[in-house]
């Protein structure tokens, strides 16, 4: 099961829907992401269990990036080794920041997108025009309910910005946080349907001219953090009435010099999650 927001075939208005595979349900009196999310883990999955709206076949449907309204999505930084590791050999000044955070008791947490920014499966991301390299960064997503509850997880690509970011940390917001840094999707599992979250395989295969150029597989096994201590530290001083999305780190990052291009295809694969794919533009003009 999956819980989408896609356009209905009925209305051409967003709504909210349980996917079982063959149908989408529509939630009757939900119409937004958020509002779902205003409800205690309990009561959201009572109201998946009674879906009653119309009914359309999943192939119909066109599905949007699960984030709307007031939601925001963040992300955690440095959780997996490889991320160090990619981190300190592009940092020229700063690399002790990201050995010390990765045993750190508190995690790096940052920003990402408000949810009008946020790319869904089939939609585009962009890499910046006034930098050199730039890689797709698969990620587990926990979605989290008003009460800081994992209620779902979903798949985001947290793009990046390796030369900008390698210059000076604090130059992170610039590397990070742009129009077309951000895609969520294609959907959220719920959680209780997740028996492991720790034991997801996580694939990453990026395609130019038809042809793949770099492809990649980890397991969130590797994470080095707990999901629920990352997202209670995000909730600790924040409030998030319509819930969030936070991206938990990336355990896949491409060698250097290597980079992503205009043209270029991301998909990325998360077990018993869904998979997302976007293609690859550069610059603003392009995301306009």
């Amino acid at each position: 099961m999956q819980i989408v927001r896609f356009t209905s075939p009925l209305t051409g208005a967003d709504a909210v829907g349980i996917d079982d595979g063959e149908q989408v349900v529509e939630l009757s009196g939900i119409t937004t992401v958020g509002e779902l999310l205003r409800l205690s883990s309990g009561e959201l999955r009572e109201r998946c269990a009674a879906a009653d709206g119309p009914g359309h076949p999943s192939s119909a449907v066109r599905r949007l990036a699960p984030v709307d309204g007031r939601m925001e999505v963040w992300a955690a930084g440095v959780t997996y080794r490889r991320s160090r590791e990619a981190r300190v050999l592009e940092s020229e000044r700063a690399a002790d920041v990201y050995e010390l955070v990765y045993d750190a008791e508190r995690p790096e947490l940052f920003f990402k997108s408000v949810a009008w920014k946020v790319s869904g499966d089939g939609g585009r991301i962009s890499v910046r025009a006034d930098s050199e390299i730039d890689v797709p960064e698969p990620e587990l997503g926990l979605v989290l309910n008003s009460a800081g509850e994992i209620v779902g997880y979903t798949v985001v690509d947290d793009v990046s910005s390796r030369t900008i970011e390698g210059v000076n940390p604090l130059y992170l917001p610039q590397a990070k946080i742009y129009l077309g840094a951000c895609a969520v999707g294609p959907a959220i599992r719920p959680a209780w349907e997740v028996a492991d979250p720790y034991a997801l395989d996580i694939t990453l295969t990026i395609a130019r001219a038809g042809e793949t150029v770099w492809d990649g597989k980890a397991s969130t096994s590797q994470l080095n953090r707990r999901l629920d201590d990352l997202a209670g530290y995000l909730y600790r001083a924040d409030s998030f009435p319509d819930g969030a999305v936070l991206a938990t780190g990336t355990c896949l990052v491409p060698d250097l010099p290597f980079t992503l291009r205009d043209g270029d295809t991301v998909t990325i694969g998360i077990g018993e999650i869904g998979t997302l794919t976007t293609d690859v533009v550069k610059g603003l003009d392009a995301m306009r």
